[in-house]
C-alpha cells in the first residue's frame, strides 16, 4: 500500500487523520444524526440532545472540509457519497457495539 500523507493529522497517514476527525466530541453523533435525510442546523442541534451552536458548526465544517458533510440551501446539511460510505463502513462497528453491550449487560454484577 503507498504511504499516501494527508493534511489532519501530525502522521499524516490516511487512518489517522480520519481517527482524529471522527474521534472529536460530537462528531459521530452528527454523523449518525445525518443517516436519513438532511436537517436544518436547528434540527440538527436538536437531534444532538442540544449540543451547542458553536461546537455544532465547527463540526459541520470539519466536516464539509473533509467531504463527508455538504450543505444545500433549503434542505439542509446531508451526507455527501464519501459520507454514506463512511456510515456503512462504520456499520459493523455498530454491530459490534450493540452486541458488546448486551454482553457487558448480561455479566455486569448487579450494584
Amino acid at each position: 500500500m503507498a504511504d499516501r500523507r494527508v493534511r489532519g493529522s501530525r502522521t499524516g497517514r490516511p487512518i489517522m487523520a480520519l481517527l482524529d476527525l471522527i474521534g472529536r466530541r460530537w462528531t459521530l453523533r452528527v454523523v449518525w444524526e445525518l443517516r436519513g435525510e438532511p436537517l436544518t442546523a436547528r434540527a440538527l442541534r436538536a437531534a444532538c440532545d442540544e449540543v451547542s451552536p458553536t461546537v455544532l458548526q465547527a463540526r459541520l465544517g470539519e466536516l464539509r472540509a473533509a467531504a463527508l458533510v455538504d450543505h444545500t440551501p433549503g434542505q439542509g446539511y446531508g451526507l455527501t457519497a464519501q459520507g454514506r460510505e463512511f456510515l456503512e463502513a462504520f456499520m459493523p462497528l455498530y454491530g459490534f457495539a450493540e452486541r458488546w453491550a448486551g454482553a457487558v449487560d448480561d455479566t455486569t454484577p448487579a450494584g
